[in-house]
């Protein structure tokens, strides 16, 4: 029997060892019976760096940006064309994947499905433009809200299959009509042992200069990540050390705002690839999750970085109310503050013995293994493809 195929939009899709989203390489290179073609963006957006092709991913040339502003859209525009004659010159394909949060990707993806003639899987990362109304981006009454409403709308129509990430996004897609059988749940995952240390845990400790307790936080720096109140919790916690790895369009503004108050307890550091991960997480105490107070949080997220903590074995702290919350304090994995309460978490968690900390790691590794484990993801996607060819 042939190997089906799948054709993979993801403007942001990153390869193993870059610093980014690699849940598509690790999700599609464990399915069953299939093989994949992930197409993505040349463009490192944490980085900034160039990134080149590899097995089963391609990358296309995008428009560079360094705001939120026209930059950006062309950005979003270059991929989606670039990726729509990039897809073209792809041989047979029995499923094209489109992933959002921007819906010109998926609208490239659909587009594709069309032409050669398969199924279209529209995966929603975040729901778009809701959550930029919510975040004060994007007014309800605007011309480009409209546009993006009826884009969206179309997209949910055409999918076969919608992939959604947080149960949260469930009611808001049935509640818009998607017909309820169309939505699968896949959310992020991670599995442990990805994350074994190169060596122990004092020699990384050192290399990193963590010498006091170290909360990470590892991840984009952008105007959804809040991190802001990271800062404001770092000012009141001053007996913790607070590491910000990553990179991001508001990162040069973080690192000016901690330099004008004074926060020596404060340290910004370049993105790492995502094989160095492992170790950056053992040599720390912490893993922080941080969210700005936005609604639409509570329920419809699928926060990567929470479980790559706990599959880490760190103990976790986050300041997002809702589903991720509950996820943390059920497991007994580490600790759950308001939004703007993110000082406190850390200097209780600060204050706690170090067996403390290592028994919420241990809690909260148990946790992904038994329930949200890479493979056990994949194993689910396997299942909404081929339910995708067979309707």
């Amino acid at each position: 029997m042939r190997r089906r195929r799948v054709l993979v939009l993801n403007h942001f899709a990153a390869p193993r060892g870059e610093a980014g989203g690699t849940r598509h390489v690790e999700l599609f290179s464990r399915l069953d019976g299939w093989e994949h073609l992930i197409i993505a963006s040349n463009l490192n957006p944490q980085t900034g760096r160039r990134v080149g092709d590899s097995e089963g991913f391609v990358t296309v040339p995008v428009m560079g940006y360094s705001s939120n502003g026209i930059s950006r859209i062309l950005n979003w525009i270059s991929y989606a064309a670039a990726a729509m004659l990039r897809g073209m010159r792809v041989g047979r394909v029995d499923v094209v994947y489109g992933s959002s949060p921007h819906l010109l990707a998926a609208l490239a993806a659909w587009l594709l499905s069309i032409i050669k003639r398969v199924p279209f899987v529209l995966e929603v990362r975040d729901l778009w433009p809701k959550v930029l109304v919510d975040m004060n981006h994007l007014s309800t009454n605007s011309p480009i809200y409209r546009v993006l409403t009826a884009l969206e709308e179309f997209l949910y129509a055409r999918a076969r299959t919608i992939v959604i990430m947080a149960e949260g996004s469930r009611t808001e897609l049935v509640a818009r009509g998607v017909a309820p059988h169309k939505i699968v749940y896949i959310p992020n995952g991670a599995d442990p042992e990805d994350f074994v240390a190169s060596a122990p845990r004092e020699d990384l400790r050192l290399r990193y200069g963590f010498d006091r307790v170290t909360a990470v936080y590892a991840g984009a720096h952008g105007p959804a990540n809040g991190l802001d109140l990271l800062l404001d919790g770092a000012e009141q916690a001053p007996n913790v050390d607070v590491v910000l790895v990553g990179g991001g369009v508001l990162k040069h503004g973080l690192q000016e705002s901690a330099q004008a108050r004074g926060l020596t307890n404060v340290r910004f550091m370049d993105p790492v690839p995502k094989s160095e991960i492992p170790d950056l997480l053992a040599a720390a105490d912490i893993g922080v999750h941080v969210l700005a107070d936005v609604e639409l949080f509570r329920s419809a997220v699928s926060p990567n970085k929470v479980f790559d903590y706990m599959a880490a074995g760190r103990a976790t702290l986050t300041n997002c109310p809702g589903i991720v919350s509950d996820l943390v304090m059920d497991s007994h994995a580490g600790l759950a503050v308001s939004p703007n309460e993110i000082g406190h978490g850390l200097d209780k968690l600060g204050s706690q013995t170090n067996e403390d900390l290592i028994a919420m790691g241990i809690n909260g590794r148990a946790w992904i293994s038994r329930n949200q484990s890479r493979s056990a993801m994949a194993n689910l996607l396997n299942h909404a493809l081929e339910d995708a060819i067979s309707l």
